[in-house]
């Protein structure tokens, strides 16, 4: 197969889908290394970009989609309904910052770290998509892991959770010194 055929494989495969694919079944369909269809996927977005397309290919961890440019949102809009739209309060970012970062977490582990409930919280986020369920803890009781979806790295614009910004010990010190000054008590670490 030539590089026309496969490039055009690739994206009609993901148009079609309309959500990820794994890297690994477009390798079994069109049976090249994985490596090269990285190579023909990155052809293809430097191709969207030169020619002013309204489409690229987006990489998330192991799998890629076929998305529109951000920058076109707006005339989607125009066309369809607007999409429904959530707003992600502190409390719903402060525990989806947990959960992204300590997954696989409980939401007992998740309350224990916020201090109060998380009911609410992680109900919401299971709703919007942004983390799941990934199982059960083999302790008593067998509570629910959560961990977060696709759906997070396509929102917060990142490949995968390697990307998420790393706090350096001063932030932590800081952050630490914060929480004991609310609380009025004083935090181990």
């Amino acid at each position: 197969m030539n590089e026309e055929k496969i490039m055009a494989v690739i994206e009609a495969v993901l148009f079609a889908m309309g959500d990820s694919v794994e890297l690994s079944k477009l390798q079994h369909v069109l049976e090249i290394p994985e490596e090269e269809i990285r190579g023909m996927i990155q052809l293809m977005n430097e191709t969207y970009k030169r020619q002013d397309r309204g489409i690229y290919i987006m990489e998330l961890e192991n799998a890629v989609q076929l998305c529109t440019k951000p920058e076109l949102y707006e005339y989607l809009i125009r066309v369809a309904k607007a999409p429904r739209k959530y707003v992600l309060s502190d409390t719903l970012l402060e525990t989806l910052s947990i959960i992204a970062y300590k997954q696989p977490v409980t939401k007992l582990e998740v309350e224990k770290i916020r201090g109060v409930s998380s009911d609410h919280a992680v109900n919401k986020l299971l709703e919007f998509h942004l983390i799941q369920e990934l199982g059960r803890l083999d302790a008593p009781g067998r509570p629910l892991l959560f961990g977060t979806t696709e759906e997070f790295l396509r929102t917060f614009g990142v490949k995968s959770l390697g990307d998420l910004p790393v706090l350096n010990q001063d932030q932590v010190e800081d952050f630490r010194k914060q929480a004991e000054e609310e609380a009025g008590v004083k935090v181990e670490v």
